[in-house]
């Protein structure tokens, strides 16, 4: 409830239109047996027609005043709790923005998810609930209470008698709930996680026939969401038929305890049925209750997950505060860097790493896989932060930058080529919005990715689905090279991203490469020896350390791990056909 409250406090003068709505509806509910008494005691047993019109016009304005009270009620609700959900979400939004990749493996891209939807929404169904019965219903009980109590005091022990069996089917209901609730929230994290990696993995589940596999774990865990989902369904569904009981019970002692006092004139025909109608509202407004009750335990199960991403310590800070511009421009030092992975320190992936590099040069890493390549030029925009050891852009320690103009300074194309869905315009322009035509012209030229936009009839306005599904990976890894291009960055990182590219595309792009980042460091992480055999400075890594730096023909001659890399890649291959010369 403390997280739904500091969402609803921003809204004062909806909770005051919302407190007077429900009062109304109270006054309503409460005033109808009052007048339909007086009907009864001053108009129907007189058989007096004129006090019969009189009470009938009162109580048709008493219902326009109901009908008025729903409805504003109604409405005050549903503006808050759209209110508070939509708050909610733009801030969990904005805090993920925050996260490193430390956060997200934590708690799980599919957790995430679930709980920006799914527990957002619980937390909407239980604030509509809460605001339109939650207020009604202390206020419909209290002033039930006063009318029973004013009509016939000799009565009023009947209705004390049956409220301890509801407030504890209410008890019962709710202790047995919230481990449910916790179960069912935590499978339903599973299945999401399980049609996410289907869903993104649909070619490889093909390509090894495992579909019947992937059903088969699907169903066995939407079996086990539906058994829990059942039980706690089961549970909470017993409540309302148990408070029917207890209602009827209760009207029925009340009929019973009554005739005493009727046979002596105590009470009237009029009273007793607005005695019954009171106490009904009082007994039913905890039924109300109840329903309310049994959301409660999801609700608090769905707020701490919100919570839990919410208060998460994060690795890296934004640092707002920290360095924003530099004289230099594209300087790039590791003074003797050494990484571990969050809960590895004990296993670093990187050892004692020192190197420079500076504009107009290209450096590049090279290794056997699991070397620590793609782990450390993911150090120097601060997807994660060393262990040991600084890094410098421009004489200046990454971790001292406000983490948006260190970012600035970087163009980043990853391993595996990611496009957003829209136009290739848009994508093309993530980097620097006010791109223009120019920019994208020159910058699909140098990828090689301007003659397929071309073909395209829509050229640049060209939708693309959801990760650009609706092109080859060879397409895509050009576009996010092209859309790092259009930035101008002062620091390009390539890591393996020319891995999808033939031979004689790698070496067009590359030489166009060079004419656009004259002035700027280039950083290029390659398993192909023939995408790397022109760089200024290249770094063999092994085992997460260096193991030899120079250029290919001094490392040919002098590195025998990079001359067996190199030979095993261009054995059986000429010079021509390495650099370009043919179609590979």
């Amino acid at each position: 409830m403390k997280l739904i409250w500091s969402y609803l406090k921003k809204y004062p003068k909806w909770l005051i239109y919302n407190l007077l709505a429900a009062i109304l509806f109270v006054v309503v509910n409460l005033g109808l047996p009052t007048v339909l008494a007086r009907m009864i005691d001053l108009a129907i047993n007189p058989k007096d027609i004129e006090a019969l019109y009189f009470w009938t016009f009162i109580m048709f304005l008493v219902v326009i005043a109901g009908i008025i009270g729903r409805v504003a009620l109604a409405y005050a609700t549903g503006q808050l709790s759209t209110h508070m959900v939509k708050d909610l979400r733009k801030d969990m939004y904005a805090k993920l923005q925050d996260y490193s990749h430390q956060e997200y493996e934590k708690i799980g891209v599919p957790s995430l998810v679930t709980r920006m939807t799914t527990d957002a929404f619980v937390l909407m169904q239980f604030t509509q609930q809460a605001l339109r019965m939650g207020v009604v219903t202390p206020l419909m009980v209290s002033f039930s209470v006063v009318m029973i109590l004013l009509t016939s005091p000799s009565l009023a022990w009947v209705v004390a008698v049956f409220i301890p069996f509801l407030v504890a089917t209410i008890a019962y209901v709710a202790i047995k709930t919230m481990p449910l609730s916790e179960y069912q929230q935590a499978t339903l994290d599973k299945i999401n996680q399980y049609v996410r990696e289907n869903l993104t993995g649909l070619r490889v589940v093909r390509a090894f026939a495992r579909e019947s596999f992937q059903e088969e774990r699907f169903d066995a865990k939407n079996k086990e969401y539906a058994a829990v989902s059942t039980r706690l369904f089961t549970l909470t569904g017993l409540t309302e038929p148990m408070f029917i009981q207890i209602i009827v019970a209760m009207i029925v002692a009340i009929g019973w305890f009554a005739l005493a006092p009727l046979s002596k004139g105590e009470l009237q025909i009029g009273d007793l049925v607005a005695f019954i109608e009171y106490s009904f509202h009082a007994l039913f407004s905890f039924l109300i209750f109840a329903n309310l009750f049994t959301m409660y335990p999801r609700m608090v199960v769905s707020s701490h997950r919100i919570q839990e991403v919410m208060d998460m310590e994060l690795s890296i800070y934004q640092n707002p505060n920290g360095v924003t511009q530099t004289q230099s421009r594209g300087y790039l030092e590791f003074d003797n860097v050494t990484f571990a992975y969050p809960g590895e320190t004990e296993s670093p992936v990187l050892h004692n790493i020192s190197f420079k590099a500076g504009p107009g040069q290209t450096t590049a890493f090279i290794g056997s896989t699991g070397s620590g390549k793609s782990s450390l030029v993911s150090l120097i925009p601060r997807f994660y932060d060393v262990t040991l050891g600084k890094i410098l852009v421009d004489g200046v320690d990454v971790r001292d930058y406000n983490l948006k103009a260190l970012r600035q300074k970087v163009g980043f194309v990853p391993q595996k080529a990611l496009l957003f869905t829209g136009s290739i315009e848009d994508n093309l322009k993530y980097g620097k919005q006010n791109a223009t035509v120019e920019d994208l012209e020159e910058a699909t030229s140098v990828a090689q990715a301007k003659e397929f936009i071309d073909s395209r009839e829509e050229g640049y306005a060209t939708h693309l689905a959801e990760g650009g599904s609706n092109l080859s990976g060879g397409q895509k890894q050009r576009l996010a090279i092209a859309r790092a291009v259009v930035k101008k960055p002062d620091i390009y990182i390539f890591d393996d991203s020319f891995s999808a590219l033939d031979y004689r595309t790698d070496f067009e792009l590359r030489h166009r490469l060079k004419e656009v980042t004259q002035d700027a460091t280039v950083l290029i992480v390659a398993q192909r020896v023939g995408t790397i055999m022109d760089a200024d400075q290249i770094i063999v890594l092994d085992k997460g350390e260096i193991v030899g730096r120079g250029t290919h023909d001094e490392l040919m001659e002098s590195n025998a791990i990079y001359r067996e890399i190199a030979d095993s890649q261009l054995k059986g291959a000429s010079l021509s056909e390495i650099e370009g010369g043919e179609d590979a």
